[in-house]
């Protein structure tokens, strides 16, 4: 059986760009603007406050684990509330050495390993939102030993250093999101694969997307009747059955298409279409553009 959560990150293709160590001493906070892309830290000692937008706040401490898929606007402070000095991580992502925050010439309180990766699919925007805007996980210590042989990585320039970089940041966040506690989750694909009823429907929508299903059929491989499963399925992965089938049937075909390794009725008989014509027709009615247009310009 298919394993959704391990399909969606490895279509979402991350790789690593960046990571360093933070200090922060005495009283302190940093106002870090939104970046779009997601980032990871791992407190390697200390404790420290983590503001996201819209989320609440979180208290951090030697052990913890944090992961922003989209990586909204954020305050990180310690020490006793002061005004936030504003941070471009956008500018500093060049700079070399530990970023230090707080009093100069003081020890540390806290010390942590941040850092952040790229999406290489150009359906993140589509796939991020199935997966929590904030990871909080305490006492992992598979996942500080992942953050801690990604910052060694990142810091030489060993032979199969990117090769090594992706595999780890693929390892990194099965690992983070397979340990966040499921009734933590919001609606996506998190809560979907926790609930398990709705988990057997995921699985098999992604071990057969060419398979024509329909909402009576994924019911009864959830036990389900048709109206109990679809208002479930609502409610656990945020949107109806049929749509999160169409929109994973897009982001493949749309892997499919970038590779250039099928021809066009290959690649919509792969993703469930009878015919090249039905499928051009869905894709362009999702994507905007007809599938030969778009394998062209990618």
């Amino acid at each position: 059986m298919s394993d959704p959560l391990a399909d969606v990150i490895a279509l979402l293709q991350p790789r690593t760009v960046f990571a360093k160590r933070i200090g922060g001493a005495g009283d302190w906070a940093v106002r870090y603007s939104a970046f779009g892309q997601p980032s990871f830290c791992a407190v390697l000692e200390g404790r420290c406050r983590l503001d996201v937008d819209g989320e609440s706040t979180a208290l951090l401490e030697a052990g913890d684990f944090v992961l922003l898929p989209a990586t909204p606007g954020f305050t990180l402070a310690g020490g006793a509330p002061v005004q936030a000095r504003q941070f471009d991580p956008n500018r500093e992502a060049g700079q070399t050495g530990e970023v230090r925050h707080g009093t100069r010439g003081r020890r540390p309180d806290a010390r942590l390993l941040g850092g952040y990766f790229m999406f290489d699919s150009p359906d993140a925007s589509l796939l991020v939102p199935l997966l929590p805007a904030l990871v909080h996980i305490r006492g992992v210590e598979r996942l500080s030993t992942l953050v801690r042989l990604v910052g060694e990585e990142s810091g030489e320039r060993r032979p199969g250093r990117e090769l090594v970089l992706t595999r780890l940041v693929e390892v990194l966040l099965i690992e983070a999101l397979r340990a966040t506690p499921s009734e933590d989750a919001p609606p996506g694909l998190l809560r979907g694969l926790a609930d398990g009823r709705i988990a057997p429907a995921l699985r098999h929508m992604h071990a057969q997307i060419a398979r024509g299903w329909t909402v009576e059929q994924l019911a009864k491989k959830a036990a389900l009747s048709r109206s109990s499963f679809f208002d479930r399925f609502v409610r656990t992965v945020g949107l109806p059955p049929m749509e999160y089938l169409l929109s994973w049937r897009m982001a493949v075909a749309k892997d499919l298409l970038r590779r250039r390794e099928l021809g066009l009725a290959e690649v919509a008989e792969r993703v469930g279409y009878a015919s090249a014509s039905t499928f051009s027709t869905a894709f362009s009615r999702h994507v905007g553009q007809a599938p030969g247009r778009y394998a062209r310009a990618v």
